[in-house]
């Protein structure tokens, strides 16, 4: 009897302790005070306002930087491939010109739009589509990033893509954008598998990607320049996939994706027995270790943009920035 009454009791206790819990909840819900859990729900990545002042952050450092050639003043701004061409080309601007950049010119971005997809957990993304005073008539497509609330919102991608190349995104009843994950199947290409993708063709050639001037057009520039007289050039690609380098796809209206993604590259130039290897210029000697005798290597890293279409068909590369970001000489 003891030992029946002890169980009863637990399942009174256990009972009661359901049942508590259970009016926790129902009282909370009622009151409006429920609990979100940023790392499952689908939140749009910022507010309207807070994508423009994040821009306009990026502007005013990256001005500041430039003028002065100090990468120390944007990298709080920057992170990714932007930030390791930006880096690169400050550092090699302070090392010819330690006084500053006398020919600064301010970058603004006007008619700025912003696309700002919801998603879940982190981090969080957008993308700013703006016109700049440089570049021409190109439209200046920077993505934004940050990996928890407490951080600054940093410019991971910087491309330049013509207005009509522009595309079309698809917008919710509230105006914001939809993320595509990077294992989509329901692309030509997997987001994640782009740059991978990129490199190979590089290589080899191939029908993932359509004619244009950052494909079959690099293509044929490396061929006509491999192997002149008294040089050779070699090449190697790589993705890269991880952390800030991370692709990101924003879905477009017609099913498809605007894919961001990165490569980095390496080209060794090698001179004939007897004759020496010429640097190109006084930026690629100020990033330049060892001594140019027999070969000169420069490393590079490329931020693309392309276009995946749904289902299948070629990816079309939109736009390529591209900065050395060291060399060795030997």
């Amino acid at each position: 009897m003891t030992r029946e009454r002890s169980r009863r009791r637990l399942r009174r206790r256990d009972r009661n302790a359901l049942i508590a819990a259970s009016l926790t909840a129902l009282s909370l819900t009622a009151s409006g005070c429920v609990v979100v859990h940023g790392e499952r729900a689908m939140l749009p990545a910022a507010t309207r306002a807070e994508a423009a002042k994040a821009l306009t952050q990026f502007t005013d450092a990256y001005n500041k930087a430039d003028k002065a050639y100090d990468s120390s003043l944007d990298e709080d701004h920057v992170t990714g491939a932007l930030a390791d061409i930006d880096s690169a080309r400050l550092k090699a601007g302070h090392a010819n010109n330690p006084g500053g950049n006398a020919s600064h010119t301010p970058l603004t971005l006007t008619d700025a739009k912003f696309t700002i997809p919801k998603k879940a957990g982190w981090p969080r993304w957008f993308v700013a589509d703006a016109k700049g005073n440089k570049g021409g008539d190109y439209r200046w497509l920077l993505v934004f990033t940050r990996s928890g609330l407490g951080e600054p919102w940093q410019a991971a991608y910087l491309t330049l893509v013509l207005p009509r190349e522009v595309p079309e995104f698809k917008k919710d009843a509230d105006g914001f954008g939809e993320a595509v994950p990077a294992g989509s199947a329901q692309l030509a290409v997997p987001p994640g598998d782009l740059g991978k993708d990129y490199a190979v063709y590089l290589k080899n050639g191939g029908k993932t990607f359509a004619d244009g001037r950052n494909t079959s057009g690099w293509r044929a520039d490396r061929k006509a320049q491999a192997s002149q007289p008294g040089l050779v050039r070699q090449y190697i690609d790589q993705p890269l996939t991880h952390g800030d380098y991370a692709p990101l796809a924003l879905r477009t209206a017609d099913g498809g994706a605007l894919v961001f993604f990165t490569t980095h590259h390496y080209e060794k130039r090698t001179g004939a027995p007897g004759t020496t290897v010429p640097v190109p210029n006084k930026d690629v000697q100020a990033l330049t270790k060892g001594e140019v005798k027999q070969s000169l290597t420069l490393e590079y890293i490329s931020n693309e943009v392309a276009l995946d279409p749904a289902g299948s068909g070629p990816v079309s590369v939109l736009g390529r920035v591209q900065g050395l970001t060291a060399a060795q000489g030997e």
